[in-house]
């Protein structure tokens, strides 16, 4: 005779346990030469077509439109449970396009120098990075697979670009660098946590947010060399250009890694107790 859902279990029967699950995926991509090169061109990207709409539809009707994407993106982001490709750099781009102009505002809005606007989002990033680890206890990216993390991730990626715009601003303008010699001042810097991580004399997540903040600027700087008037010591290739240029070199970029599947992570174990400093690019 058959068992029923209703015959008592005997005592030699193990006892039932809710399953819970011990891996997860993370909603953040490994971090590649490919990674690194579609956030250098999406920041450029994003710096050109800030600029050309609020040129062309004015602030007022610009802005607007540059949130509601943002926000339509990241809706369409948090809806998946893993890292997709066109999802996450579609995110990406929309808080690099908004993120400029949110910077900008600080100075052509507000008239608040770049100076004061640099140091205000450096605060904002460090009081994100602050609560996300006294939350989290960690700040490592293979972490993302909740949604309090994942908040506290975009957060942080539009804070880091924010103050990127507002620095890449600073040295170009304020100091009278000028774009290119900004872009190369940025790409000297960016081999800081570059040679820190590889030698190991840095921490490994400090060195992944000190680089990732530093493509902000360093994109950013030659976007405006590209599209700015020689007057401002730029090259005049017009902002509607150079904006349609990148956006094509970003969509062949992340078209080629989700064909090719880069940057997609395996699912990792979820310990009861994360390490703090998980390599970056392990």
């Amino acid at each position: 005779m058959s068992t029923t859902a209703n015959q008592p279990a005997r005592a030699s029967d193990p006892p039932t346990q809710a399953k819970v699950p011990d891996r997860a995926q993370a909603k953040v991509p490994e971090i590649t030469a490919w990674f690194w090169a579609t956030k250098i061109v999406g920041t450029a990207m994003g710096e050109a077509v800030s600029d050309f709409m609020n040129s062309w539809l004015g602030p007022a009707i610009a802005v607007p439109i540059m949130l509601i994407a943002l926000g339509l993106v990241l809706r369409w982001q948090y809806r998946t449970d893993r890292y997709s490709t066109w999802r996450y750099w579609s995110v990406v781009t929309a808080v690099a396009v908004f993120g400029t102009s949110a910077a900008d505002a600080l100075h052509v809005g507000l008239g608040i120098p770049y100076f004061a606007s640099t140091a205000f989002y450096a605060v904002v990033l460090a009081a994100v990075l602050i609560a996300w680890y006294r939350s989290e206890g960690t700040l490592s990216i293979h972490s993302i697979y909740t949604r309090r993390r994942e908040n506290f991730y975009w957060l942080t990626v539009l804070a880091t670009f924010a103050l990127g715009t507002a620095g890449g601003d600073f040295t170009a303008t304020s100091l009278n660098i000028g774009f290119f010699p900004s872009a190369l001042l940025f790409g000297a810097l960016i081999l800081v946590p570059l040679v820190g991580y590889t030698t190991r004399r840095m921490n490994p997540v400090l060195a992944f947010w000190f680089a990732y903040t530093l493509t902000r600027p360093l994109g950013a700087s030659f976007a405006d060399w590209f599209d700015q008037p020689r007057s401002m010591h730029g090259l005049n290739l017009g902002q509607g250009p150079v904006a349609i240029s990148l956006a094509l070199v970003l969509a062949a970029l992340i078209t080629y890694m989700a064909a090719n599947q880069v940057g997609v992570r395996r699912a990792r174990p979820v310990p009861h107790l994360e390490p703090t400093l998980e390599p970056v690019g392990s």
